[in-house]
């Protein structure tokens, strides 16, 4: 199989003279030439962390370390495919040290819907990947239709079910599946036999299979959101600016989720949304306080929520990602993460006059 990282047409054209000045020590150079590579390395290091703040660090470790070894680049591979090796190994140093990031129904069954939601934890939840950042990578020179920003590789149930397997295998998957390198590549950047990559890539498809439904024919048949989605997205945008809970539950599956980090607590089943929805996020006194605006994150449907404070400015809330299924919402993740509003591209704050 032809590498992503070193096919051709998938890496802009490097200058020779622009390598060999980096490579001889000129940090103006060598900068520009890293910076070219950031969006997706950013990227690449979102799906070993599930986190973007994580992601950001691990990229800024990349190129310190590509900076301090960079007499060992030899030509043999793309420049960008070196970058990614150690990116990969950064990655895997960061896995050592830290837990896998997980989902509230991962570590707690349904709640109850009419008592209060459970205290925020500081349990490393897993985070969405705002599009505007997908759309970054593309505009770095990455072909749109390549696996590395493709739906299937970005949705939040990959990414969760990912979140399981051990490093090493995380790795294997990630390069071989996504990155789409061969097994020998895969195996010299994670200095592994060929065969010991072939059986960790293995063992990860089985993990990844008993954890991960693909539904390649409703979900995957465009690269982003299909027409039917911003349709939906268009409805629920509406039903949270009005806190109808009966036009968000016209939307829901029988048994779609309600899934809400930092808090633990998630809810089970359309009725279970509607009844918490109803006594304590548009209860009478939210009335006119809430506001939304559509936008996508992990190739997926989502809307930035604000609340009006005293002043009188709505300030982001949360930003719910939905997941899509035969037409009808089967999941609302609700993160709590207001610094994702900027990376989505979504105002600090709306006036009042909105």
């Amino acid at each position: 199989m032809t590498s992503a990282a070193s096919a051709p047409g998938r890496e802009r054209s490097v200058d020779s003279h622009d390598v060999s000045a980096a490579l001889a020590g000129d940090k103006r150079a060598f900068a520009a030439l890293v910076e070219r590579h950031r969006a997706e390395l950013h990227l690449h290091c979102y799906r070993f962390m599930g986190s973007t703040q994580d992601a950001e660090d691990l990229v800024q470790e990349t190129f310190l370390r590509a900076w301090s070894k960079r007499a060992s680049f030899q030509g043999r591979s793309t420049f960008r495919a070196w970058l990614y090796g150690i990116a990969t190994n950064a990655s895997l140093d960061a896995l050592r040290r830290r837990p896998r990031r997980v989902t509230p129904p991962e570590v707690i069954g349904p709640a109850d819907p009419r008592a209060e939601p459970r205290p925020a934890t500081d349990v490393a939840w897993l985070e969405p990947y705002p599009d505007r950042l997908l759309q970054n990578v593309v505009a770095s020179g990455v072909d749109p239709e390549a696996m590395l920003i493709r739906r299937e590789a970005t949705e939040l149930a990959f990414l969760a079910a990912i979140q399981h397997l051990p490093p090493r295998q995380r790795a294997v998957l990630i390069l071989r599946d996504v990155v789409e390198w061969s097994a020998k590549e895969t195996a010299t950047s994670l200095d592994m036999t060929v065969a010991s990559v072939n059986s960790a890539l293995q063992r990860a498809r089985e993990t990844l299979r008993r954890r991960w439904v693909r539904r390649d024919a409703d979900r995957h048949a465009v690269s982003g959101i299909s027409e039917a989605e911003r349709s939906l997205l268009a409805r629920m945008v509406d039903a949270w600016d009005r806190t109808d809970v009966t036009a968000v539950a016209a939307l829901l599956g029988a048994d779609a989720r309600l899934v809400m980090p930092p808090t633990p607590s998630w809810y089970d089943g359309r009725e279970a949304i509607a009844t918490f929805l109803a006594g304590h996020a548009f209860t009478i006194g939210m009335l006119g306080r809430m506001r939304a605006l559509a936008t996508a994150a992990n190739r997926q449907p989502a809307l930035g929520v604000y609340i009006r404070d005293d002043a009188g400015q709505y300030r982001p809330f949360a930003l719910i990602v939905l997941t899509v299924e035969a037409g009808a919402i089967t999941e609302m993740t609700l993160f709590q993460i207001p610094r994702l509003f900027a990376l989505c591209g979504l105002p600090a704050f709306l006036g009042t006059d909105l």
